[in-house]
């Protein structure tokens, strides 16, 4: 092999490896990837079945049903008359209330309605909430900054 030839096989073996290793990264992103909805949003959009999507909204009032264990079902809506019943197995988060916030991580059962959490993440503070769910909100004028659920019920 002459000296050009090497230089192609190790310019061409790098082109190589870095092709598989942009290859597996994709692959990668593409298996964590947990799209982002809301309840209208499961109203207008199917969701293809066991696949794992974030539901974003407000715990709805008076929606908080506590089962056997640590069953929990509420609903979640986007202040819309659209919502969404989630079912969860598991502890809640201390700051987990009805009016709050929250993002829920699982399987939209789109047969019965129903959204199997697998993960509830509750609103930090009065003034923390999401951003592509304060985002949504603040759009459909049902939520400003500062003045969350938790924050009208001080006043």
């Amino acid at each position: 092999m002459t000296r050009k030839h090497k230089r192609l096989a190790v310019i061409a073996g790098g082109m190589g490896f870095i092709a598989a290793a942009v290859l597996l990264v994709m692959f990668a992103f593409s298996q964590s990837v947990a799209y982002f909805y809301m309840p209208a949003d499961l109203a207008k959009t199917p969701v293809a079945p066991q696949t794992r999507i974030r539901l974003g909204g407000l715990v709805g009032e008076g929606s908080v049903v506590r089962g056997k264990g640590s069953t929990v079902e509420f609903d979640v809506t986007d202040g819309s008359d659209q919502s969404v019943k989630v079912r969860y197995s598991g502890i809640l988060p201390d700051l987990f209330r009805e009016g709050q916030g929250v993002v829920t991580e699982g399987k939209f059962d789109a047969a019965n309605h129903e959204f199997i959490a697998d993960s509830v993440l509750a609103k930090h503070d009065e003034k923390y909430m999401p951003k592509d769910v304060a985002d949504r909100l603040k759009s459909q004028g049902l939520w400003q900054e500062g003045q969350g659920p938790q924050a009208k019920a001080v006043r």
